[in-house]
C-alpha cells in the first residue's frame, strides 16, 4: 500500500484502523529506543529514521539528495514491515536477530534482505524490536555504511 504524506502523523491517520495501533507502537518503541542522532521522517512514501544530510553529508548513494536511510516502517497490503538496513548489511546483528526472534514470537520468522514482515498484528515482537534498535547508533551505521555500502 502507499499512502501519500509528507509527516509521520499524516501518514498514520491515513493508515486503517486495525493498523493504526500496530504502526503507532513501532513508532514509539523506536522513538524510545533508538540512539541520540537518527532524524524521523517520510522516506520513500514511509515512516524513516534516517541520518541527515548533516551528519553524512553525501546522503545516498542510490539518490545523494536523499539522507542515509536506517530503518523505516510501513503498512503494507497484507502485513506490517520493518525495514531494517543494518540486519542486512551487518551479518552478526543478522544472526543475533534470527536467533532471538523465535523467543519472542509464535510465528516463523518472515524475512526479506532487510524486510521483517508482520502478518498478525497480535504478534509483533515489540521488545524484540526496541532491543534491536539499541544495537547500532548514527556512527556505526555510517562506518558500516561507508564499509559495505559506499566505498564499492
Amino acid at each position: 500500500m502507499k499512502y501519500e504524506a509528507t509527516s509521520v502523523d499524516e501518514y498514520i491517520a491515513q493508515l486503517p484502523e486495525d493498523r493504526k495501533e500496530a504502526i503507532t507502537k513501532i513508532r514509539s518503541v523506536l522513538t524510545e529506543n533508538l540512539p541520540e542522532g537518527f532524524s524521523e521522517q517520510i522516506n520513500y512514501d514511509m515512516p524513516s529514521f534516517v541520518v541527515s544530510h548533516a551528519m553524512y553529508p553525501g546522503g545516498y548513494h542510490c539518490d545523494p539528495k536523499l539522507p542515509l536511510p536506517f530503518i523505516s516502517f510501513a503498512s503494507q497490503k497484507n502485513f506490517v514491515a520493518l525495514y531494517h538496513m543494518g540486519i542486512y548489511a551487518n551479518p552478526e546483528l543478522l544472526e543475533w536477530f534470527t536467533t532471538e526472534y523465535p523467543k519472542h514470537c509464535k510465528r516463523k520468522l518472515d524475512m526479506g534482505k532487510s524486510c521483517v514482515r508482520f502478518k498478525k498484528m497480535d504478534d509483533i515482537p515489540y521488545e524484540l524490536i526496541a532491543e534491536l534498535a539499541q544495537k547500532m547508533s548514527p556512527n556505526d551505521w555510517i562506518d558500516l555504511y561507508d564499509k559495505n555500502v559506499a566505498k564499492k
